[in-house]
């Protein structure tokens, strides 16, 4: 029986030889064609030979950017739970100094937070959706907020659903004050050219009451729809149009509606989120209808008791 001999100087020699000076050439030509068929030839290359390993190479990118958020993320959690572990003592003092000095405990705010839907049909730039309702303790008017800044109030509230509207729409007012409750005044939206271009604007400024440049506006409370201290804004600069003995200001505010696509919806039992007092520091607690009168303390007569605290 003859034995085998296989044949590797032979004939598969000359087809690899043929492959690699194929691959030469057209690596030659790809560098004289211009830059749009080069562009389809790659694009080509990285849809076929190629997408094995431009699909590892993304594999890698995420994993790492994974790698980096996850660094990101236990790192802000330990920063939470030292700051947890330190607002438990303060908030102990904060209760023993209440009871001490006969304050009201202050009711906490309550959030839900929410996904916003844009309807995109005619008519309805300044109108939003949420997906979340009264089955989440969403009611009629209540606050939106995003970013620590006032975005709009609820509509109307469905089960599951709710449609709201945002800051630049020709309803909108809010009763405004400055931070230290000096200046107050009423905000309603002020359209411009372009949507960018929508700013606020403040008016019922007392005429001998100046703010300047960089003041920050925030909620005062009054009238019963927004909470006390949410912010809305700063001034820009005095408007033009003077109204009798009052002043305006043009603002810029914190929130751009464009921009909002996860925002909390502030919620209360009975509609408690409309009680401006029970958001803030100072002010008596308002009793709802039918509730039992409050026992005064030794030594505290009536006026002290109807006095804000």
């Amino acid at each position: 029986m003859p034995i085998y001999k296989s044949d590797t100087n032979g004939s598969r020699g000359f087809p690899s030889a043929f492959i690699a000076v194929g691959v030469f050439v057209l690596s030659v030509i790809t560098l004289f064609l211009p830059d749009a068929s080069q562009d389809e030839v790659a694009s080509l290359l990285r849809g076929s030979l190629l997408r094995p390993f431009v699909l590892a190479q993304e594999g890698l990118v995420r994993r790492s950017i994974h790698a980096e958020d996850t660094e990101v993320l236990q790192r802000r959690l330990d920063s939470l739970e030292v700051v947890i572990a330190n607002s438990n003592t303060l908030a102990e003092e904060n209760t023993t100094l209440r009871s001490l000095l006969l304050l009201s405990n202050r009711i906490p705010a309550q959030y839900v937070a929410a996904s916003v839907m844009r309807p995109g049909t005619p008519g309805s730039e300044s109108m939003f959706m949420l997906d979340v309702g009264t089955e989440r303790g969403v009611t009629d008017d209540s606050p939106v907020i995003m970013g620590q800044g006032l975005l709009g109030r609820v509509l109307e509230a469905q089960a599951t659903s709710a449609t709201a509207m945002d800051w630049t729409h020709p309803q909108f007012r809010a009763s405004a004050m400055t931070v230290d409750g000096t200046v107050y005044g009423m905000v309603r939206a002020a359209p411009g050219r372009f949507r960018e271009a929508d700013r606020l604007l403040l008016n019922g400024v007392p005429f001998h009451q100046e703010l300047g440049p960089g003041v920050t506006l925030v909620t005062s409370g009054l009238g019963g729809l927004y909470p006390r201290g949410i912010r809305i804004g700063v001034v820009i600069e005095e408007s033009g149009s003077q109204e009798g003995w009052q002043r305006s200001y043009w603002l810029r505010p914190f929130v751009s509606p464009g921009e909002a696509t996860h925002v909390n919806v502030l919620v209360g039992e009975e509609g408690e989120f409309r009680d401006a007092n029970s958001w803030s520091e100072g002010g008596p607690q308002v009793q709802g209808p039918g509730a039992a009168p409050q026992e005064l303390a030794p030594g505290t007569s009536d006026t002290e008791a109807t006095t804000p605290r």
